[in-house]
Order: C-alpha cells, then structure tokens, then sequence
C-alpha cells in the first residue's frame, strides 16, 4: 500500500474521486496539479495540505499562489510544475488523471524516479505504450491501472502465469446511442453525448464512450499493458457494465470481475495493491441484478472503435495520431464547433494525413501529436 500520493488532474472526475479514497484509506496527499480550475484547486489544497501544487495555465497559476499566499504550499507552473509533483521526492505514487498527451512526460519522469503509476490517462499507453512499458521494464517501476477495465483485467490475472492467457475480453456498455445507425446521430448536442447510463464521468470521457473511442483506446492500452496482441483482445458489449473485463484462460475457463459501476473501486485498489481494504463503495446485490446480457460490437455503427482497433494494428505513431485528433474534435464539439459525426471524420482524417512512424522515439511522438491537432484545427475549425 502506497503512504504519499501526487495526484495529477486533481479536480477531473478521476482526480476527485482520488482524493476521496486517499482520505478514506488513510493516505497522505503529497502534491496537487490542475490545468486551470483554481477554486477548486484551492478547497482541495486548504483540505488536504499538500506541500507543492502545479497549475498548467500561467495566467491561473499566478491566481492560485496569490489564494494561497497564506500557506506555506509551493506553487509550480505549466510542465515543469508537473513533472516536480510526478517526482516528488516525498510521494511514493503518482495517479495521472490529466486528460491527453500532456500526462506523457509526467509519466516517464514517474517511472524514471521508480513511483507507483497509478495510471488513469489513457493518452499515456496509446500514444507512447510500447516507450512507456519498456522505461517501466527498466526502471523496475509499477504501473496499476485506474481504469475499470483495465483493473478488472489486472485482477483476472493476478497469480496467473503469462502463458495461461488465452485472449482478454473487453467489456463496454455501448454507451447512450448503443445501436443507433450514425445517421440517426447527425444532430446529437453536447448534454445527450455526456448522458452516460451507468458510469459518472468528465465530459471528455463521456462523449468518448458515446462515440465508442473510449473502448478503442483501452483497446490500444491493453495492448500494451497486457504484453498481447490485437487478435488477443475481443471487445464485447456488456450493457449493465456489471461485469467490467474478463480474461480467458487456455483451458478455457473465463475469469470475471464484477462490480458495482464506480470508478472508486479501482482506484482505491490502485493505491493498496496488493492488498484489500474494506471501502466506501456500495457493494454488489446479485439478488437485485437485471440480466446480463452480451453483444458483439456493430463496427459500421461504431467507426470510432473500428477506428482505433486498425490503428492499433498499424502500430507506431498511428495510434498517437487517431488520439491526438480526436481529443480536439471533442473538445470542439463541446463546445458546439463541431458536430457530433464529424469526430470520427476528423479523427480518420488525422490518420490518413499525418504520416505513421514505427518505433518512434519521444520527440517523434510529441509531433506526431502537434501534427494530429493542427490538422484538425486547420481542417474542421470556423
């Protein structure tokens, strides 16, 4: 169980959630870092007294020493402050729960100082998996997944030798337009894409799973957390998002994990792994269950997905690029520049104009990146 957290994000859905179990197991909160969300920034910082905060803004950052000026926290601004509370000599695990690229460099600068990588941001394994699993291989440094599935599936193999693995099975709930044809969706608004039936999440987050990108990145970072390929991962709908993962053993027995849809289950996990402690969560009433029912994804409904799972398959920056892309086009269409079906054009644009690298080094990946953005912006903005 980890003493000292830094919690990267920490007024995203993730980061607050975080929080709340830290307080609850009885771990000391170390370092703060938020993009620009500075009141709450500083109710979370007077309640649980971190010694250095970081915010990305300039302009915010300077706000936020000035609120703080009574304390005797530090106040970091922009990357650097990120990457002094990734490393923090006083925390012995750093949960990322930036949303994009940005937690990339955070990330390996964690593992080059051997923390826990709590790891919620998807961006990190998709666009850099194959750099960032092997800096962890060399580093000795731990990385336990955040998110629901991907938890589930660390669970499923905990003990299991790496040859018993037949293939993973990846749950998805469908999101709110599970089975709507795409035409069906042309006029979908920002409200009705975050309006997930099951999970609470950032807006991001939300409208991926309602475009389905969301499963095709986990698809990409499980991959890389897992060691497999592929054509070792089956993607399944699971509606009631009651069973999170599954693995499927060799002799074809197929391990589950269940429970109730709250990301605090496996972020308190991610903090006292390898060990359990009772947890505020509601727990699971099989006796009030609905059916469990199962479907196979409908790829011509669900482009995004088929998507990432081809670049997935492409390898290299391909990946990185499809991510890139599609983070900006959310974000364009929450804020109603940009329509709902146009996220998937935009992305599968992205990847057919930006060239793919293999094996590619950080600063590849990082233009790789910029690349996806400025076309997006240069191609779909007003």
């Amino acid at each position: 169980m980890v003493k000292a957290i830094s919690v990267l994000g920490c007024t995203g859905s993730i980061g607050r959630q975080t929080l709340a179990a830290a307080e609850h197991i009885g771990v000391r909160v170390a370092a703060l870092t938020a993009q620009r969300k500075i009141d709450l920034l500083e109710q979370q910082a007077r309640k649980y007294r971190p010694q250095f905060c970081a915010v990305y803004d300039e302009q915010a950052a300077k706000a936020f020493k000035t609120a703080v000026a009574d304390t005797d926290i530090r106040v970091g601004v922009g990357m650097e402050g990120l990457l002094e509370a990734a490393t923090l000599a006083e925390s012995d695990c750093v949960v990322t729960a930036v949303s994009g690229a940005v937690g990339l460099k955070p990330t390996l600068a964690a593992i080059a100082e051997k923390k826990r990588i709590a790891l919620a941001n998807k961006e990190t394994l998709v666009c850099a998996g194959e750099l960032v699993m092997r800096a962890a291989k060399e580093k000795g440094a731990e990385i336990v997944p955040v998110d629901s599935e991907h938890s589930a599936i660390f669970q499923c193999l905990m003990g299991r030798k790496p040859g018993e693995l037949h293939r993973i099975l990846l749950t998805g709930s469908g999101g709110p337009f599970r089975g709507k044809a795409r035409s069906e969706l042309e006029s979908v608004t920002p409200e009705q894409a975050v309006a997930h039936p099951n999970w609470s999440m950032g807006a991001k987050i939300s409208v991926d799973s309602a475009t389905m990108m969301n499963k095709g990145l986990e698809f990409v970072e499980a991959m890389h957390l897992f060691g497999v390929t592929p054509d070792d991962i089956t993607v399944v709908i699971h509606p009631q998002s009651v069973i999170h993962s599954m693995v499927e053993l060799c002799d074809g027995t197929v391990i589950a994990q269940l429970g109730v849809p709250d990301m605090g289950l496996p972020i308190q996990l991610a903090l006292t792994y390898p060990e359990r402690m009772p947890s505020m969560f509601e727990h699971l009433d099989f006796y009030h269950l609905r059916d469990l029912t199962f479907e196979a994804p409908d790829y011509e409904k669900t482009p995004c997905l088929k998507l990432a799972m081809d670049c997935a398959r492409t390898g290299g920056t391909a990946p990185c690029v499809m991510s890139a892309a599609n983070e900006v086009a959310v974000h364009m269409f929450l804020r109603r520049e940009l329509g709902y079906n146009r996220i998937y054009d935009a992305a599968a644009g992205a990847v057919e104009k930006v060239g793919v690298v293999q094996h590619a080094d950080l600063d590849t990946i990082l233009e790789a990146d910029a690349a996806a953005r400025a076309y997006v912006l240069e191609t779909f903005g007003k």
